[in-house]
């Protein structure tokens, strides 16, 4: 003898399956059809040739940035502070061994360091107390540093937006998507060298595809940027913050 559901709890039944079933298939169409790319500028589709080119693109066209971070090198390692425009920058350096200001309008280079820099440049290349005759002269002051100086293309490369930024942002080896993470508020994309051996660059998803940030492979550093197109004044030191340096810049300069 078979039992029988009665026909109304039946209905409840098959009304409850249906309810369930609808629910599923509207969730996991949800889940399928979720864009990662809603609300963003798109780039995140492209491929990572296409994602650097245009992250390359806003780069040169943005009139000023902000670049901060560690680069190692050949030369040492080096802190970065630096802002940057089309015909400027300023901003500090630090290497193991000293730490300097830079100040750039045009074609006119400034450095200003304290005391100890300057004692330890000078001791490299001349007496102790030359050096220390040279501190008390240069600390803390503005020294234009001549064009025609053998350190003044190195330190001037620190303070151009165009040099500094393709030292830092060049990716080696073959070009790949990364992961989608994000660099403070902004959500980014991530394209690397290789498997992350020849460099990471963070480009923006939020409005102009900026690069973010850039971790240099091998442990080369990393360098946040920020700031873009933000404008900043650059003004020539007051003349009684410069000194004469008097003679050729130290060789030993970074």
């Amino acid at each position: 003898m078979t039992a029988s559901v009665p026909p109304a709890r039946a209905r409840r039944r098959t009304a409850l399956a249906v309810v369930l079933c609808a629910g599923l298939s509207a969730a996991l169409t949800a889940c399928a059809g979720e864009d990662p790319d809603k609300g963003t500028n798109g780039v995140g589709k492209l491929t990572a040739a296409q994602i650097e080119k245009k992250a390359q693109a806003a780069a040169d066209v943005a009139d000023a940035v902000h670049l901060s971070g560690t680069l190692v090198g050949k030369g040492g390692t080096y802190k970065l502070d630096m802002r940057l425009r089309e015909k400027g920058g300023t901003g500090s350096v630090a290497s193991k061994d000293s730490t300097f200001e830079l100040l750039r309008i045009g074609d006119e280079l400034y450095l200003k360091a304290d005391a100890s820099f300057w004692s330890h440049e000078e001791r490299a290349g001349a007496d102790t107390e030359a050096g220390e005759d040279a501190a008390d002269k240069l600390q803390n002051k503005y020294v234009k540093v001549p064009e025609d100086d053998p350190t003044y293309k190195q330190l001037r490369g620190f303070t151009d937006k165009d040099t500094l930024l393709d030292g830092v942002l060049t990716l080696h080896g073959t070009l790949n998507k990364g992961d989608r993470t994000s660099v403070g508020p902004n959500r980014t994309i991530q394209i690397t060298g290789g498997k992350g051996e020849g460099g990471t660059l963070d480009v923006s998803l939020d409005g102009t595809p900026y690069p973010l940030r850039f971790a240099r492979g091998g442990g080369g550093g990393t360098v946040m940027l920020s700031e873009w197109g933000r404008d900043f004044p650059l003004e020539a030191p007051a003349k009684e913050e410069t000194v004469d340096y008097g003679q050729q810049l130290p060789r030993s300069s970074p």
